[in-house]
C-alpha cells in the first residue's frame, strides 16, 4: 500500500520544501521570501547579538577548561558504560575493544591496580587530572 499526500501534489510539496528550505537548514537570513526577514533596530537600538555584552561564560564546567573537558570525554568515548565499575584491566579491555589509539591505552596502563573505578571521572582524577568543582 502506498501512502501519499492526499492534499496536494508533488509539484506543491516540491514548492513547499523550497520556500522552508532556509528554516529547515538553519541558516540566518535563508527565507524564501523578503518578508519573512527580522525587522532591523531602529536608530538608537543596537545591533542584535548571539552574546549578551560582557558575557565571557565558556561551555567548561567551573574548574576545567575546555580542553580537559575535551580529553576527559576522549577517554570517556573507549570506556564503554558497561565496563564501568571496573578496573584497569577491565577499563583497558573496553578501550582496546573500541579500537581506543595508543596514548588512550598508555593513559589507562597509568592506572593504579586493584582499584575499582565507578565513574570515567574517577578514572580521570586517579591520572592526575582535576574534574569540575561543581556540578549542576
Amino acid at each position: 500500500m502506498e501512502r501519499g499526500n492526499s492534499k496536494h501534489g508533488p509539484r506543491v510539496d516540491e514548492s513547499m520544501a523550497h520556500e522552508v528550505r532556509g528554516t529547515t537548514q538553519g541558516t540566518a537570513g535563508g527565507r524564501a521570501e523578503e518578508w519573512h526577514e527580522a525587522e532591523p533596530p531602529g536608530e538608537d537600538q543596537p545591533e542584535p547579538t548571539t552574546v549578551p555584552a560582557g558575557d565571557n561564560r565558556s561551555g567548561a564546567p567551573q574548574g576545567m577548561t575546555n580542553e580537559e573537558v575535551e580529553q576527559r570525554s576522549r577517554l570517556g568515548r573507549y570506556i564503554n558504560l558497561s565496563a564501568l565499575p571496573g578496573d584497569r584491566t577491565m577499563l583497558r579491555d573496553s578501550a582496546r575493544e573500541n579500537e581506543a589509539p595508543a596514548d588512550v591505552l598508555a593513559e589507562i596502563d597509568q592506572l593504579p591496580a586493584g582499584r575499582t573505578f565507578r565513574t570515567v571521572s574517577e578514572v580521570w582524577a586517579a591520572l592526575g587530572h582535576a574534574n569540575e568543582t561543581t556540578r549542576w
